[in-house]
């Protein structure tokens, strides 16, 4: 099988009993993406930085490909929380980096009175397998070098 996209155990999860992304419906553009652990996202404070919530997961793509990454539509409204960045972008040569092998996390802020907690399995957003597009002029020929916000 040739393998084009699609998600894989994080390491240093291999034993945390990760459930791989699947699509709620045949028509839903988006993967589900649980928590790989429990955590709490505390209320927002000014000058506070995001919660990372770990998934355990890595995804391979084609080099013209990005995973793009959404809150839950019932996130803000039930639980309070917000992308920090508000979307994510996994680029295809953030799998497999040598500072964190392409571990996918969530950045969320959390906009409730009080704590939000997080349950491992809960399904905290979605993710969804992109093709881009480059200019004409594109000169980009850098590598990447390492992990979670490393290009910049």
């Amino acid at each position: 099988m040739n393998r084009k996209r699609g998600f894989e155990i994080a390491k240093g999860f291999e034993n945390s009993n990760i459930n791989l992304p699947v699509r709620s419906t045949k028509n839903s553009a988006g993967y589900d993406i649980e928590a790989a652990e429990d955590c709490v996202i505390p209320t927002f404070k000014l000058g506070q930085k995001p919660t990372l919530v770990k998934t355990g997961l890595k995804a391979y793509m084609e080099s013209d490909e990005v995973l793009i990454l959404a809150n839950r539509s019932s996130n803000p409204g039930k639980k309070g929380l917000v992308l920090a960045n508000s979307i994510g972008v996994v680029d295809s040569d953030y799998y497999g980096n040598p500072d964190n092998d392409g571990h996918i996390m969530f950045a969320f802020y959390n906009f409730k009175d009080e704590d939000t907690v997080i349950k491992k399995g809960d399904r905290i957003g979605q993710a969804m397998f992109q093709k881009y597009l480059i200019t004409d002029n594109d000169i980009a020929q850098g590598e990447r070098t390492g992990g979670f916000g490393s290009t910049n």
